[in-house]
Order: C-alpha cells, then structure tokens, then sequence
C-alpha cells in the first residue's frame, strides 16, 4: 500500500501571509462570525478548524487540517467574473496540493446553517 504523504500546515505560505491573516481575524465578517461560532473549539463533531489560515501564497477563511478541508464563505463579491476566474484558480491551487475546497454563500450559512453542516460531514465521511 502506498504511504500517504503528509501535508504541512501552512504548505508553502509565505511570512507576509501570517500577517496578513492575524489582521484578518481582527475585521472578519458577520457570516464569519456565525460560521466560527458553529465550528470553534471543536463544537462542530469534534473537528478543529482555524480561521483566516495561511496556505501556500492564499488564506482560508476555515481550515480543518486533519482532513485537510478549507471552507470558503463567499459574499456577492463572488459573482463578479474576476473574482470567479480568482477563485478558480485558487482552488485548482488547494485541490493540487491534495485540499478539498468547499464554496458556501454568505445566505446559505446564515440562512441554511443546518445543511451547510451536513454538507462538510458528507465530505468528512467521503474522506
């Protein structure tokens, strides 16, 4: 059987990308509130997740590193083509270094939190 290889936390990320995520942390959104509220100090089945965590050149809005799970929350900035095209390519980025990418919109965490929960266990279960 083929040994798994490791990730390291922070894959590849830059000195300048730990700043810039300590200062995240500090004005993060209402829906990033919910989210972490949800998730924090292993509420959420037990999972640890980091929020605003550096990986390779970008920052993860959520980070699980035992099953290598970031969580994006995305406003309406998102629908704009650029950022579209900037999300594509960041997520090509995460799923080549063996990360799993899950997208949900600012209404479906405060509006559908129960099934955006279901939805990460799915991909948890799939793992």
């Amino acid at each position: 059987m083929a040994q798994r290889l490791e990730l390291p936390m922070h894959i590849e990320a830059p000195n300048l990308s730990f700043e810039n995520a300590r200062a995240l942390r500090q004005g993060h959104t209402d829906t990033e509130k919910i989210f972490w509220e949800v998730v924090r100090g292993g509420r959420f089945d037990g999972l640890k997740f980091r929020r605003q965590h550096p990986v390779g050149p970008f920052i993860a809005d959520f980070y699980c590193h035992e099953y290598k799970l970031v969580i994006e929350l995305d406003g309406s900035v998102h629908d704009e083509v650029e950022q579209r095209a900037y999300d594509q390519n960041r997520d090509a980025w995460m799923i080549e270094y063996g990360l799993t990418v899950l997208r949900f919109t600012n209404q479906e965490v405060t509006d559908e939190v129960e099934s955006v929960k279901q939805r990460i266990r799915q991909v948890i279960i799939n793992t």
